[in-house]
């Protein structure tokens, strides 16, 4: 039973939530409970998603098992052997079972045992078997409920208020089982238990149980070599040219204008005299946006009117509106829209939203991957949390295979802000749907979903929680505009949680009352918080001066923004505190240049990245720069500052966002919680070297900001 090769089944899968994971809960009944000898009678199963069960999917067969069941075997399941005759014989069940089941996971209720009678059936009839990637319900209920008087499937099914039918049928505990499984997901949460390799690795820790089922002939549930650190062969090459180039790249610029009430004949000699494949119509009265006339076009126009129709306005065979794309989007996102689309010309406009260029198919032909089509679809398209869920499993392999690459990491710490921000965006819709759908309306007012922190400025790496607020046009606190948001707000959280973006240790999120006002209320709370120059106040800041709306009233949410930062500028004890803020950390390294660790760890993040992006955003305020990215900021202030400081900053910086997204990547293939934590003991010496020094010149803030270095 399996279902493709080791190295499928390795890559990337350990990232996915439980929230998430796409099972199979199985279940067999046998003639006895000798793993060697006994043989199975019936097997029943039904497909999860997430923690819904999928009662559309299910296997339920009775086997033939070749010899008679046993008296006592059928005290327990009631299945005779008048029950079994006519039934297909194992050979033929089970590889239908493993058809059936595909590349899910298979969860079961001690189920070693199942595995290691399923094997057996194999090898009586010389087949090879592959376990399919599996984990008991069981192991994990000790982990979550030790203190239970006995861990049978009866237990924890009345500690957890489940009622179990059809008992000792294999298709009623497997539908019991997965009842279980569902209520336990939030438990092993509670546990920082929430990914595949995480259950995997705190499964595996159970070894006195481990060694007692071994010694009974049962099969390893959890194999060692899922949580071993994968190798570059782990992962199948990407073609990176798309994560690693924007729009504006490759673009055609200018764009081909022509006026819609141009003949379909001038506008056929336009394409031809200037070889390209489309003509775009400026944009038409009232709300007419602009339009795009194809090579096909063309020839759709010719064959339904004649050559008549080379006379006729082009406008009267243009489509509009015109799909756009942003310059500044990674040409993965245009591979997905136009592929799944079916599109084969976009226009691309600027942060204003001009038309700029154009992007042909044939400008991305030899650019297509199935990683840039499946990354941009699956989150544009995601039904529920579930769903989401697998996509950011999916981004952490597609993570890993840029890493293998060599690729920039602050490039992959863009991709990965990209796609957590249509993360959040796809979310707003989904829970928006779900409250018309309940009768709560849709928006009483206009609002705007903002990311803060490192999502807003393009820099988050794969162990981010949640940082995001909402601003809407008007309503007072409480009001019923306000309620709404609320709700929306908590919809949304609940559904990044389940995703595997956690919930924020800080509350900082749309769904609580201080990261969620109207305009004018930000208006003033942001004041407060530059006028008082607290440092939770400038901590705030911090996060909100980051932010990049994302979905809704895009310019309610920038305008905020915009005018904090002016605001900002002005106030000098404000970015005194700002500078003070960035310029107090301890340092990392210790006499002759030891890391100072904790548990075998530093804090990459506190002791060297957020000095770094702090001061870059400093340095953006008091400049008046629009930039966002640390590296970019960093740049722009060159000419106000010491051009050497700047340029040892800007290496910093990269290093300790490569070092943290290779630890990060390393961890999660293991099953460990993934964060900002380096274990300098993973890293050989010429990058420990690398990074020694990187944090020798986190000191080069001070002298950056002109804040004294004391003591």
């Amino acid at each position: 039973m399996g279902y493709g090769s080791p190295e499928k089944k390795r890559a990337g899968l350990g990232a996915v939530p439980l929230t998430s994971l796409r099972a199979v809960v199985l279940d067999t009944e046998t003639t006895g409970l000798d793993t060697a000898k006994d043989r199975i009678i019936q097997v029943g199963a039904i497909a999860m998603d997430g923690t819904e069960l999928r009662t559309d999917l299910t296997f339920e067969r009775y086997v033939d098992p070749g010899q008679p069941i046993s008296e006592a075997s059928r005290a327990i399941h009631g299945i005779s052997d008048a029950d079994v005759a006519g039934a297909e014989p194992a050979s033929a069940v089970l590889p239908s079972l493993d058809e059936w089941i595909g590349a899910r996971v298979i969860l079961g209720f001690s189920i070693g045992f199942d595995l290691a009678v399923i094997r057996a059936e194999y090898e009586r009839v010389g087949r090879d078997w592959k376990p399919h990637r599996s984990l008991c319900v069981r192991h994990l209920s000790e982990i979550v409920a030790p203190n239970l008087p006995n861990t049978s499937l009866d237990t924890l099914a009345e500690w957890l208020g489940i009622e179990i039918e059809d008992r000792h049928t294999a298709l009623g505990d497997a539908v019991a089982t997965a009842k279980v499984f569902a209520k336990m997901i939030p438990k092993l949460a509670a546990k920082n238990i929430r990914t595949l390799a995480q259950a995997e690795r705190a499964s595996l820790s159970l070894t006195q149980r481990v060694d007692e089922e071994a010694r009974a002939g049962w099969h390893a549930v959890v194999s060692g070599d899922n949580l071993a650190e994968p190798a570059v062969r782990d992962f199948a090459r990407i073609d990176s040219f798309p994560f690693q180039h924007r729009v504006g790249d490759v673009m055609a610029k200018p764009p081909m204008l022509i006026d819609a009430g141009a003949s379909v004949g001038a506008a056929v000699k336009a394409m031809v005299d200037s070889r390209v494949s489309s003509v775009f119509l400026a944009k038409g009265a009232g709300d007419a946006g602009h339009g795009i006339f194809t090579e096909r076009d063309v020839l759709r126009t010719v064959e339904k009117h004649g050559a008549a129709a080379l006379e006729r306005p082009v406008g009267d065979f243009a489509q509009r509106p015109l799909v756009t794309i942003d310059t500044d989007e990674f040409l993965y996102r245009a591979i997905s829209l136009m592929t799944v689309h079916s599109f084969r010309h976009l226009g691309v406009v600027d942060a204003a939203g001009h038309l700029v260029g154009a992007l042909s198919a044939r400008d991305l032909l030899t650019q297509r991957s199935d990683d840039a089509v499946n990354l941009g679809e699956d989150i544009d398209h995601a039904e529920n949390a579930s769903d989401l869920g697998r996509v950011w499993s999916g981004l952490t392999r597609t993570v890993a295979g840029l890493s293998d690459e060599n690729i920039d990491a602050r490039l992959i710490a863009s991709v990965i802000s990209r796609e957590l921000r249509a993360l959040t965006r796809r979310a707003c819709e989904l829970a928006e749907r779900a409250m018309q759908k309940d009768g709560l309306g849709g928006p009483p007012v206009p609002y705007a979903m903002l990311v803060l922190g490192s999502g807003g400025r393009g820099e988050s790496l794969l162990s981010m929680d949640q940082d995001n607020a909402i601003v809407f046009a008007e309503g007072a606190p409480a009001g019923p505009e306000d309620t709404w948001f609320a709700a929306l707000g908590s919809r949304v959280a609940d559904m990044l949680d389940g995703a595997g973006v956690r919930y924020c240790d800080g509350g900082v999120m749309a769904r609580n009352p201080e990261w969620r006002m109207d305009l004018a209320h930000w208006r003033e709370t942001v004041g407060q918080w530059i006028g008082r120059s607290r440092p939770e106040d400038v901590l705030n800041c911090d996060i909100f001066f980051d932010s990049c709306a994302v979905h809704g009233d895009l310019d309610l949410g920038e305008g905020l923004r915009r005018e904090a930062l002016e605001t900002a500028a002005t106030v000098r004890p404000f970015l005194h505190a700002l500078r003070s803020n960035a310029c107090d950390v301890s340092s990392a390294l210790g006499m002759f240049g030891r890391f100072k660790l904790d548990d075998g760890r530093l804090d990459a993040k506190r002791l060297g990245l957020m000095p770094v992006f702090s001061a870059a955003r400093i340095l953006a305020i008091q400049n008046h720069s629009a930039e966002r990215t640390t590296p970019a900021r960093l740049e722009a202030a060159r000419t106000e500052s010491n051009g050497k400081v700047v340029d040892n900053l800007i290496e910093a910086h990269r290093i300790f966002v490569e070092e943290i997204l290779s630890q990060q990547l390393r961890d999660i293939a293991r099953g460990l919680p993934h964060g900002n934590k380096l274990a300098p003991a993973e890293i050989n010496e010429p990058r420990r070297q690398r990074l020694r020094w990187a944090f020798e010149h986190v000191d080069g803030i001070n002298n950056l900001l002109g804040v004294p270095v004391l003591g």
